[in-house]
């Protein structure tokens, strides 16, 4: 018999986020000044005070397996920084794991049955219908436009909800698209999942940062109905530029939190050890680098969305919290490049990298063939120097 692969392994597409990121940065390697507008993560190193913490772990000799679901002092910050956003959480609620998409990881294969449908509103983080497909689930897209601030209606959600609806995911502030559901929409999609009873996956890593009067709510928060059904899913990557530590976590009911952590156990055993020490000083130390990091990007975001809706062809809604600007470039498709129409947004973005030498990220894979994600969590300097290219570009076309 022939050797095979797994079908459903070969079926995941891999992440174009990483994909064009790797590229720009080994065009950099090779000395080409190549401006990358596809980072996930924040350009400012982590916080000292939370690398001492992890130095003085290696030094204690903190080094060996924890508990699986995370250690009872990190589950316990976490519980207290559940109750700023109002929910209440004990600590065998919360599973500690290998970061944000290890928690989504577990959370699906917790929850999910072969045939299962999840409703992912479009523009969607690219990864979320790829957990879902590994963990025999069945995604479901509702696409939210511009018209709509790319946030989806309760109305779309219970139309989009069937006999095999199992969950919905919330994204709030959203990747890619920055935006921040209020708590009046969030009370009206409650309604319709306790109505449907089904779980909602609320993954809210971006809640540090919002910019403005806007505010962020947990759904969980909202009443105990909705508590029941929601599985809160964060970490401390985004907020605390510690992307390479790999800390995610969410909270739950205990019936899921302990089914994840039997499934952690086996998967992977606990999370790293040192960066849990990092994460709790995270969580209880000072958080005045969250506030500087969060100045710093909405100074960035007022900068690169002003910029971009005076260029031709493109416009952008100002995102409301994260730190990507989702750019529709579609009125660039019937326009002519070097003779060529341009026609998709993978064209328009290898053009960009390789003839003005600055890397986007098309977002056909976000659920949008028509938009690209601009990252400002780079310099502003870098921002400049690129937007400066793309208009270029921009004034090139006929």
């Amino acid at each position: 018999m022939a050797l095979t692969l797994s079908k459903k392994a070969m079926a995941v597409k891999p992440s174009s986020t990483l994909a064009i990121t790797a590229k720009a940065k080994e065009m950099k390697a090779n000395g080409i000044d190549v401006v990358g507008f596809g980072a996930g993560e924040p350009d400012f190193n982590t916080p000292e005070n939370i690398c001492n913490a992890a130095i003085n772990a290696l030094k204690e000799g903190f080094t060996k397996y924890t508990p699986a679901s995370g250690t009872l002092e990190l589950r316990k910050a976490i519980c207290e920084k559940f109750k700023y956003n109002n929910i209440n959480y004990e600590p065998n609620q919360i599973i500690v794991s290998n970061g944000g998409k290890h928690s989504l990881t577990n959370v699906f294969s917790a929850i999910l049955n072969p045939g299962d449908e999840v409703i992912i509103p479009a523009p969607y983080w690219l990864s979320y219908p790829e957990i879902v497909k590994l963990a025999d689930g069945v995604p479901v897209f509702i696409k939210a436009g511009k018209s709509q601030s790319y946030k989806i209606t309760a109305k779309q959600l219970e139309e989009a909800c069937t006999d095999k609806t199992k969950a919905f995911i919330l994204n709030s502030p959203s990747n890619p698209s920055g935006m921040v559901y209020t708590r009046e929409e969030l009370e009206a999609l409650a309604d319709v999942i306790v109505k449907k009873d089904i779980f909602v996956v609320s993954d809210e890593m971006y809640e540090h940062l919002i910019y403005g009067d806007e505010e962020h709510v947990s759904i969980a928060s909202l009443n105990d109905e909705i508590y029941k059904r929601t599985i809160t899913c964060n970490g401390v990557s985004k907020s605390y530029s510690m992307t390479g530590w790999r800390i995610g976590y969410t909270g739950s009911s205990k019936e899921v939190a302990k089914v994840m952590e039997s499934v952690q156990s086996h998967q992977t055993s606990n999370p790293n050890s040192i960066a849990q020490k990092a994460a709790l000083e995270a969580l209880v130390g000072s958080q005045d680098s969250v506030l500087a990091m969060k100045k710093e990007f909405e100074e960035r975001r007022d900068y690169m969305t002003e910029q971009i809706n005076n260029m031709k062809y493109v416009s952008a809604l100002k995102p409301q919290g994260a730190f990507y600007v989702f750019v529709d470039v579609s009125e660039t498709f019937d326009k002519m490049y070097k003779g060529q129409k341009i026609s998709t947004v993978d064209n328009l973005a290898t053009i960009l990298i390789e003839d003005f030498k600055v890397a986007v990220i098309a977002c056909e894979d976000f659920g949008f063939n028509d938009h690209i994600r601009l990252s400002y969590a780079i310099s502003l300097k870098n921002i400049k120097k690129g937007l400066d290219r793309i208009e270029e570009f921009l004034n090139q076309l006929s």
